[in-house]
């Protein structure tokens, strides 16, 4: 039986010492994110230019293999220890510039293969990508419901006072805890608007006082404590339902006009299309959806601290990444039950996942950062669509 963990690792032992970049590909790179079982073939692509060195060195470990070469690649097989190894090359291309390189740990290392999210775009390989990213989902709500659902209540208490203290601000002034969403908004007199993972309700309430009529999803229960405590004290109704978003029964399907999410809701979602289907779901014909998040320059590659900006993320980087909850700052004594798992998107992943859930983009605008030393940086997206 051949061992194919023990052989990759000895495969990316000695590419780390050759300093050759490579990365795993196809049945390797699934079976290193666990998507598929360990390959019958592992498959490792090699930096074109390295090709031939890499060969010399292992004809000496594996024995001798012979390239074929074809006008796009050249490939040799070895046996490792009755592993068959396909090593590969395709010219002119730069492995470190690869948008869907991503380092996975394995036993005591980290090695660098393709992304899932790659693989999730070709016919052969959706399908599989799609059940785990599910599967991933699942596990990945549960451990952030189980954050949001740890001392949430008291953070909010430190940020916003008691919610009787928060409705008198409201009540004085709800247009402006929707300034930046109102130019986007209809008007919302007797409208009926769902506010998708609304947290705490301070949108959701001071869209109720200008006359709508709505509900917040969201799967927190002390956040729906706070938010009807707001409600309450302002003297509006809030339905709020507190589910994942992604298991919403067909009852709610077409009865909103308006669907709104906003600030720090994307990057829970580990694939953004079975969540814009919800979207689509909810409207009815001629609604209109809302997203408004961080822009993905801040959030994903620029770093800034007061007036300095240091260009030191990777905007394209689809790796899923852990991170503390929101509301950490406001609590006195952090925990394990405070983490929560993230993937960023780019703004191009966001838009055309709207658009393939048949949603007609209408705006998509930009805001740039209000702080002086920081008016060349996008702050802000806002994109508009139509049912």
């Amino acid at each position: 039986m051949p061992d194919q963990q023990n052989v990759l690792t000895k495969l990316s032992t000695s590419l780390n010492n050759y300093n050759i970049p490579y990365f795993f590909i196809n049945e390797t790179a699934l079976w290193l994110q666990e998507v598929s079982p360990a390959p019958d073939i592992i498959t490792v692509s090699i930096q074109w230019d390295g090709f031939e060195y890499v060969i010399n060195e292992f004809n000496k470990m594996f024995g001798k293999a012979t390239p074929e070469h074809s006008v796009e690649k050249s490939v040799a097989i070895y046996d490792v220890n009755n592993q068959k190894v396909l090593v590969e090359c395709s010219y002119n291309t730069v492995i470190r510039t690869n948008p869907y390189l991503i380092e996975v740990p394995f036993d005591d290392r980290t090695v660098p293969c393709i992304s899932l999210y790659y693989y999730q775009q070709l016919p052969e390989w959706r399908s599989l990508v799609n059940s785990h990213l599910l599967m991933m989902q699942n596990k990945v709500t549960k451990q952030n419901e189980k954050s949001w659902n740890q001392q949430t209540y008291e953070a909010l208490l430190n940020r916003f006072g008691t919610p009787e203290e928060a409705a008198t601000k409201l009540k004085a002034n709800p247009v402006a805890r929707l300034k930046s969403l109102m130019p986007f908004l209809p008007p919302l007199e007797g409208k009926n608007v769902a506010n998708l993972m609304g947290s705490h309700g301070m949108k959701a309430t001071a869209i109720s006082l200008l006359g709508a009529k709505s509900t917040v999803i969201d799967f927190s229960y002390e956040n729906e404590r706070y938010a009807k405590e707001l409600a309450e004290h302002c003297n509006v109704d809030l339905s709020y339902y507190v589910s994942d978003i992604l298991k919403l029964g067909e009852q709610h399907d077409g009865r909103f006009d308006v669907v709104v999410m906003e600030l720090g809701i994307l990057h829970y979602f580990l694939d953004l299309q079975p969540l814009f289907n919800v979207v689509e779901r909810l409207l009815m014909p001629g609604g209109t959806f809302v997203v408004q998040d961080f822009h993905p320059i801040s959030t994903k590659l620029i770093t800034s601290k007061g007036k300095k900006h240091k260009v030191d993320g990777n905007y394209f980087d689809p790796s899923i990444h852990q991170r503390g909850v929101a509301y950490e700052k406001h609590l006195e004594n952090n925990t394990e039950e405070n983490i929560v798992f993230q993937r960023k998107w780019t703004l191009g992943e966001i838009i055309t996942a709207i658009a393939n859930e048949n949603l007609m983009i209408k705006q998509v605008v930009e805001e740039p950062n209000s702080k002086l030393h920081d008016r060349g940086i996008p702050k802000l997206f806002t994109v508009k669509a139509t049912k």
